[in-house]
């Protein structure tokens, strides 16, 4: 089966959600919300600081990543932050998400970055081992979050 990796298009947000609601099943920190997917796609796309990769195959959006550019004061310069890396179960094990990822990277180097980094749940053995496979090291850093002004100190 051909396929071919782009930037996403606003047409691509029916199967991008749908991709989304595979991801969130197997990550234990996010749950799904059509609306709230559905926005932040919407988001991201109209972002200049974000890059939304499909791969395409028989013209509809079968595999996605997210990108989005921040400023790091421990490399001096922009570094990308990789998001939503997904592949529908029956395109799985064809190179699909090491594509995104190339692309992903290649955005990122288009604009200074010289790091990308991504979170993973550490229950999705199948991801961390892929992720390791293509070279990327866990850290000693630990993900903390806190939501908005009525949960912060």
């Amino acid at each position: 089966m051909a396929h071919i990796i782009r930037a996403a298009a606003l047409g691509d947000i029916p199967a991008m959600v749908g991709l989304l609601r595979l991801l969130f099943a197997i990550e234990e920190d996010f749950s799904f919300c059509e609306e709230r997917q559905r926005r932040g796609l919407t988001l991201l796309l109209s972002s200049a600081a974000a890059r939304v990769a499909v791969a395409e195959v028989d013209g509809a959006a079968v595999a996605m990543a997210t990108a989005q550019l921040i400023i790091s004061t421990a490399e001096g310069g922009p570094a990308v932050i990789v998001e939503d890396v997904v592949v529908a179960a029956e395109h799985r094990r064809r190179g699909l998400a090491r594509q995104l990822l190339t692309d992903l990277a290649a955005w990122g180097a288009r604009h200074g970055a010289h790091r990308l980094q991504l979170l993973a749940d550490h229950h999705n053995t199948e991801a961390l081992l892929f992720y390791q496979r293509l070279g990327w090291r866990q850290t000693s850093l630990l993900c903390m979050r806190a939501y908005g002004p009525g949960h912060l100190p």
